[in-house]
């Protein structure tokens, strides 16, 4: 036993500032993880009565939050693309959860009659709405199209969205009070709307595009919330987090090898799906935001977004060019 403690006693002499260096690493990581990770909705909220309808919820962020809804007593409405995915969400959800009452319906958010389809199903067999979120998307893609030739991240994170709800809109204001909650990014930040090349033909790259869209959601949900005021429905715009997802899945086959590597290791810091699904769900049931509406939010809280975001003008354009785009106007 001495033999053993003057041998542990040599090494962290003679390796005192490995040691030291380790420790401070330890938990430097480990409260960058926590820092990462957020805060947490402590809404109690029960939902029993109301319905919540999900865009993308098979997997992800959209799946966590179709969980904690359903939770809350909620009937939840998954409208996913993929129907196989989708079912078997739901029948993780419903035995998690213990509330039957899950049910999925398609949407393909690359095709506008798919959106309009699924409008019609809610509008003739749902008796209320009462929280929209906005959640699907697709993220760094190549230069792809929607079925009518939209630029593909445009067209499934802002247009495909911007008709659901639009179609929706009538069923939401007769079960005021009532919420639409749209999922952006902290990438609008650096993005902006290129109003003489809205399908990005001229210049294509996709954090060009990606960017684009993630704008448009913050403006869409500002100029929404202006036009429904009074009506008891209210809107809000956010962002996630960085978060373990599928929805970086074409940014990591573009990468190098060794980007791929690093960003494998910077994965296990970032926020897990649960904890990416906090602040969506903030904005669909926190009792204090229920009077706010047209604002941004982060990690449980408002924030002012990028002053882009903020500007009226070009959030009415955006609206009367997106209205004229998938045939509202």
């Amino acid at each position: 036993m001495h033999n053993y403690a003057e041998a542990v006693k040599d090494f962290v002499e003679n390796h005192a500032t490995g040691l030291t260096v380790a420790f401070v690493t330890g938990v430097g990581v480990l409260a960058f993880r926590r820092w990462m990770a957020g805060r947490v909705c402590r809404s109690k909220v029960r939902l029993e009565g109301k319905t919540v309808l999900i865009t993308g919820a098979n997997t992800g962020i959209g799946k966590e939050t179709a969980m904690d809804m359903t939770q809350r007593g909620a009937r939840v409405i998954l409208a996913c693309r993929d129907m196989t995915k989708a079912r078997i969400a739901a029948d993780e959800i419903r035995q998690k959860s213990g509330n039957g009452n899950v049910t999925v319906k398609k949407l393909d958010l690359t095709s506008l009659q798919s959106v309009r389809d699924l409008a019609k199903d809610v509008q003739e067999n749902e008796g209320r709405l009462d929280i929209l979120i906005n959640n699907a998307g697709i993220m760094m893609c190549p230069k792809w199209k929607t079925e009518e030739g939209f630029e593909m991240q445009f067209g499934v994170n802002h247009l495909g969205h911007f008709l659901l709800t639009n179609c929706l809109l009538d069923l939401l204001k007769k079960s005021a009070p009532s919420r639409v909650v749209i999922v952006s990014s902290l990438a609008h930040e650096r993005g902006r709307i290129h109003f003489d090349d809205i399908n990005l033909d001229k210049e294509y790259k996709p954090e060009k595009s990606y960017r684009q869209s993630k704008l448009a959601n913050v403006l869409f949900a500002r100029e929404l919330a202006a036009r429904l005021q009074g009506t008891g429905v209210t809107v809000y715009s956010l962002h996630p987090g960085v978060i373990r997802t599928e929805l970086a899945r074409h940014l990591f086959q573009s990468l190098a090898l060794w980007k791929r590597i690093l960003f494998s290791l910077f994965m296990f810091l970032i926020k897990n799906p649960w904890e990416g699904a906090q602040t969506t769900i903030y904005c669909a049931v926190d009792e204090s935001v229920a009077n706010q509406s047209g604002l941004y939010y982060s990690d449980c809280a408002p924030k002012t977004p990028a002053p882009q975001a903020l500007d009226d003008t070009a959030a009415k354009k955006l609206w009367d060019l997106s209205a004229s785009m998938v045939g509202l106007a």
